[in-house]
């Protein structure tokens, strides 16, 4: 699987002669995205083209500032050494992850290289208009001073359904949104365009292109943040989106029939089950230190802690059950909170995540920890924005 196969990519336009070579230049650049530092001989092998049209595609590349070219690579290769091609870091992607209790602003390089990331703390409580202005302020400030670097775009990944035709977001229901144009609101403020998709598709898409889903067809992807639980899955090399770009929520999966009133309106979902605040509250953090959840879940004897961690174990089992039953996948990957609990559980004894699951489904199925850890929300947003760059380079640069 490779991340174009998780975006869409228009066709070019022009001529014939002129399609082919930005359906060259896009193979060659995402490649280089997607797969890191190559040779020229690589790329060659790679694409199936003539060293020479490698060679002129890799130098048109090069004078867009998206690739650079090391004539005297290393290596100990026997023979006559191919130069190695490797993504620059002079163009990025600004992506931008709105949480309930904060706003996160990262510069994101080609290759899922996260340059700066700036955490903009805040109420819970704020309109898309606000949330607008403050992550322009955190673009402004984390670009100030920067000299070199050309901004692509922005990608936002937002905790809540995006229609992912024109980044609108039908509902973020943590804060009170309904059909906010979040992404055209934010490329009016600060002059870049913008592109908006639900966090947890994108966090999918992150793991998939450069985490633990990296090479898997068939996964199920479930992630936990201040703002709930979402995911996604993978089919047959595809993301699953569904009609309108809403599939995966997770989040809303019936866990407990009798449960707590979630802010969807409904009962017993996974996500108001089972909360970030919840968990670390169990184990004295705050929400800005929940990158040391997972260590405190581990580590904490206490009767009330175990208590949380054995109650919300179980209702993740229940979710994972009903994907993995649904989906069959190979791979589940739990991302943020939830890959915490899930060490947490298991290093205080619980059963298999999956055991209940239908035999025959779960034979070879792996769990595995996200491995992007803070950064997937971020890369992901990001690949909005490259998804657009690697599909006609020239023209999207132009139109940064």
């Amino acid at each position: 699987m490779t991340a174009s196969d998780l975006s869409t990519v228009r066709p070019a336009s022009g001529g014939a002669t002129d399609a082919l070579r930005r359906s060259n230049l896009a193979t060659v650049l995402g490649l280089v995205h997607r797969d890191g530092a190559l040779s020229r001989s690589d790329l060659t092998r790679l694409t199936g083209l003539n060293r020479s049209t490698v060679g002129d595609l890799v130098a048109e590349l090069a004078g867009l500032g998206l690739v650079e070219v090391d004539e005297t690579p290393g290596g100990g290769r026997a023979g006559r050494p191919s130069p190695v091609v490797r993504a620059s870091d002079g163009v990025a992607a600004i992506a931008v992850n709105p949480e309930v209790d904060a706003v996160i602003v990262g510069l994101v390089a080609l290759g899922g290289r996260v340059l700066k990331r700036v955490r903009v703390e805040t109420a819970s409580a704020r309109s898309a208009a606000e949330t607008v202005t403050l992550a322009s302020a955190g673009i402004a400030g984390m670009l100030a001073g920067e000299t070199g670097i050309r901004v692509a775009g922005i990608g936002v990944a937002v905790p809540g359904q995006v229609r992912l035709s024109d980044g609108m977001v039908r509902e973020a229901t943590h804060f009170g949104w309904v059909d906010e144009p979040l992404a055209a609101m934010l490329s009016q403020a600060t002059g870049h365009r913008a592109w908006a998709a639900n966090a947890a598709v994108l966090g999918l898409r992150a793991e998939s292109a450069f985490g633990a889903g990296r090479g898997v067809d068939d996964l199920v992807y479930m992630i936990g943040g201040a703002s709930g639980i979402g995911g996604g899955a993978v089919g047959g090399g595809r993301l699953l989106t569904g009609a309108a770009g809403y599939a995966g929520e997770f989040g809303h999966t019936l866990v407990r029939t009798d449960g707590r009133h979630c802010s969807c309106g409904s009962y017993g979902c996974l996500e108001a089950e089972v909360t970030q605040a919840e968990l670390l509250a169990s184990v004295g953090l705050a929400s800005p230190d929940a990158s040391a959840l997972a260590d405190r879940l581990v580590a904490t004897g206490d009767a009330g802690a175990l208590a949380v961690i054995e109650r919300d174990y179980r209702m993740l089992q229940i979710a994972a059950r009903n994907a993995v039953n649904v989906f069959n996948p190979s791979l589940l990957v739990l991302g943020g909170f939830l890959a915490a609990l899930y060490r947490g559980a298991r290093a205080h004894g619980a059963a298999d995540l999956l055991a209940e699951v239908v035999h025959s489904s779960r034979e070879g199925v792996v769990v595995a920890e996200a491995a992007l850890g803070a950064d997937q929300l971020l890369i992901g947003a990001a690949e909005l924005v490259f998804s657009e760059l690697i599909a006609d380079p020239a023209r999207a640069l132009a139109a940064a």
